[in-house]
């Protein structure tokens, strides 16, 4: 097999991801406090959303043809710079107002996601990255890495998988990626992750955890998949107010904590979770076919700003397969993805055969 001709990051890349995830939610069953494996209803599940998905993915790669992509040519290179420097300043200054390094304090880290970090966080993730499908320089990396390390510090590693996975996958698609560089990203990825989870971790007054940083991987993965067992029997019970918990006040996760558990916990519950226990079945059909027609059409305008923009896009989607998508700034994100599909609408055409 040529693996120079395999492109591994197309959207079906997310069914790996899936199936990987459930693999490893399933060995930690075996494992850790849990009571039984995962049940069926779950596999059978998570694989019907995964078909879905492929078959929105089929629909748009043969249906439709995108004929040209339009460049745009307002965004300059230095205005990209000033404002990746802003988006770093506004997230250290707000370190300063909370008094502390979230990463170390489970008090502080639950208090991080500030207007400011909300602000601060989607600036420098897509401005870095299509400062980097522009205007590529190494000396950009710089900033990547001290995105990762600066955002890192307030505890969530899952903003340090979406600016190394997604500036990862831009430099992919711009055939920057050498093997050493691509080996360096992945080892920076791998260690940055499983560090910033396990101090996270332990940082948390109440929990005392015996598990290393690779066993706590499976045991989460297991934990998540757990949560998304217990909603299956409550599937199109909360009707449509997670999903307007989401776009109004309050916390989508710890209404999902309250509700499924029965006491009060901010949890994740997989890509499937929230929308299962809005509309059932039904709901996550719709769900998974729309992010698969949306993600390969977004595949198909990759060209200039929009590697950049499929690489946030899809780094996101992949990091909700354990989170959920319940965070309104994510959903910015496509929604910014929309655009891209509005600004290149003329160029984009359904194949009639």
């Amino acid at each position: 097999m040529d693996f120079k001709k395999i492109d591994f990051f197309s959207p079906p890349i997310l069914v790996v991801a899936i199936l990987a995830f459930l693999a490893m939610g399933y060995i930690g069953s075996f494992n850790y406090r849990f009571e039984d494996p995962l049940d069926l209803e779950v596999i059978l599940t998570v694989i019907f959303a995964c078909i879905i998905f492929i078959i929105g993915v089929v629909i748009v790669k043969y249906k439709i043809t995108v004929e040209n992509t339009k460049e745009i040519s307002f965004l300059s290179e230095k205005l990209l710079v000033a404002l990746v420097i802003i988006a770093l300043i506004l997230q250290a200054l707000n370190l300063v107002l909370l008094g502390g390094i979230p990463l170390f304090n489970s008090v502080l880290k639950s208090n991080a996601t500030t207007n400011i970090w909300r602000i601060a966080y989607p600036l420098f993730l897509i401005m870095i990255n299509i400062l980097l499908a522009k205007f590529y320089n190494r000396k950009y990396l710089l900033l990547v890495v001290l995105g990762a390390l600066i955002f890192g510090l307030n505890g969530y590693r899952t903003s340090v998988l979406g600016i190394l996975g997604s500036t990862f996958i831009t430099l992919y698609y711009l055939d920057k990626i050498s093997q050493k560089v691509g080996m360096a990203f992945v080892l920076i990825i791998a260690v940055g992750i499983m560090g910033i989870g396990y101090i996270a971790s332990q940082s948390i007054a109440t929990q005392h955890w015996t598990l290393n940083p690779i066993e706590l991987i499976f045991y989460r993965a297991a934990f998540t998949l757990e949560v998304f067992e217990k909603i299956l029997p409550l599937g199109a019970t909360t009707h449509g107010h997670i999903l307007s918990m989401i776009f109004s006040s309050g916390s989508p996760r710890t209404f999902i904590g309250e509700y499924v558990l029965k006491y009060t916990v901010c949890l994740t519950s997989t890509l499937f979770g929230p929308v299962y226990l809005d509309f059932g079945m039904i709901g996550l059909a719709i769900q998974m076919l729309f992010m698969g027609m949306f993600l390969e059409l977004l595949y198909k305008l990759k060209k200039g700003i929009g590697v950049g923009i499929y690489s946030i896009i899809l780094t996101h989607t992949l990091i909700w397969v354990e989170t959920g998508p319940t965070d309104i700034m994510i959903w910015f994100l496509y929604l910014l993805g929309v655009i891209l599909v509005i600004i290149n609408f003329n160029y984009i055409k359904l194949n009639k055969n």
